[in-house]
């Protein structure tokens, strides 16, 4: 599974995590029931922001749904209908836009069998568009912003705006959460999700940069914080001032309970910005030169934290996630390491924004 968005059931509370799952569920479902099984490894926690936004507008549509693996062989309710659809439709694009230009690249496993990216990316892009025109929009839209990327990169330079290289993607998630309203029937919220989708995408790209700055300036690729010259510092400012007009763009639209969105667009679009930019301190240093940090003590001696990731095999890294849940490392210590990935995570943090002191009436706090 993959998004920055990942919510943690510590912040979420019982009501708004069963809500959020129901979506995740619907997508996956939907996403079989139309496409295919295969085209369920689109599932993403952000996709499945744009069917909580229809039913935010709209109201709960849900069936029972039989047991799955991933579930513990559990039944669940799971949203249905146009909004599921929608998150399905948006997906499948972008993940086929994704594998062509890991193609076009020779990048991972889609470069090394370009025959088989290929077959997969037109495939899903045909699905997609299908399912966009069964629901009356046209999602070429998305594909040609997300398309001038290439050339949006190739005229960027040293002094450019970062937030140039930024704007293909702000304006396909623009268009995508824009969409939402007419789904829903609220033309009216057209223009506010808009601008919440654009600056959601400007958000997304730039903690992706982030992420990927370290490997990219050892590899050489490209990437839009070294060819613009921007800082990291920059980076999160401007994360911020997204995040800040999310929140005022919200407050234009009309829902019917907004609860989930606002929980998922505000606190925990900032939570994915400080589990980001937290991290981020060792660019201070001089490139290559580690920094240091406590490797734990005690029983959280086991699993080191190291500076340079050190992954475990599967048979090992199952070992450290079993001693880690034993010791309770995964809710208490805080960042402790992957244990297979052993890359540095962060603890469960309610956050400033969640508890007694969330101000903004969204009825999601206090965190259980």
């Amino acid at each position: 599974m993959f998004g920055i968005i990942r919510p943690c059931r510590n912040r979420m509370g019982a009501e708004l995590r069963s809500a959020w799952l129901s979506h995740l569920c619907g997508m996956c479902l939907s996403l079989r029931d139309e496409h295919g099984h295969l085209s369920r490894l689109v599932t993403n926690y952000d996709g499945l922001m744009i069917s909580a936004a229809v039913e935010a507008q709209s109201g709960v549509s849900r069936r029972t749904a039989g047991p799955c693996a991933l579930r513990g062989m559990k039944s669940a309710d799971v949203a249905v209908g146009d909004g599921a659809r929608l998150a399905a439709s948006v997906s499948l694009v972008l993940a086929s836009l994704k594998i062509q230009d890991h193609v076009d690249d020779g990048d991972g496993l889609a470069g090394r069998l370009g025959w088989a990216g290929r077959a997969v990316a037109q495939r899903w892009a045909s699905k997609g568009l299908g399912t966009a025109s069964d629901l009356g929009f046209d999602a070429s839209v998305m594909v040609d912003a997300v398309r001038r990327q290439p050339e949006v990169e190739a005229g960027a330079g040293l002094g450019s705006s970062v937030l140039v290289v930024t704007e293909p993607t702000e304006t396909a998630t623009a268009f995508a959460v824009g969409q939402t309203a007419i789904i829903a029937g609220r033309p009216g919220n057209v223009e506010p999700l808009r601008e919440v989708g654009r600056l959601f995408g400007r958000v997304a790209h730039l903690i992706d940069a982030v992420e990927d700055l370290e490997e990219d300036r050892a590899s050489g690729a490209w990437n839009p914080l070294l060819a613009t010259g921007t800082s990291v510092e920059e980076a999160h400012r401007l994360c911020l001032d997204a995040v800040a007009g999310i929140r005022l763009a919200l407050g234009d639209v009309e829902f019917t309970d907004a609860r989930l969105v606002h929980k998922l667009l505000v606190h925990e679009l900032e939570e994915s910005i400080v589990r980001v930019f937290g991290k981020r301190k060792r660019h201070q240093y001089p490139p290559g030169k580690p920094r240091w940090s406590d490797p734990g003590s005690g029983l959280w001696s086991y699993p080191r934290l190291n500076w340079q990731r050190q992954p475990r095999g599967c048979f090992e890294g199952c070992g450290a996630f079993l001693y880690m849940c034993g010791t309770c490392q995964f809710c208490c210590r805080d960042p402790f390491p992957g244990p297979w990935s052993d890359k540095r995570r962060d603890g469960c943090d309610p956050g400033p924004d969640c508890g007694p002191n969330c101000d903004c009436d969204c009825n999601c706090c206090p965190c259980d």
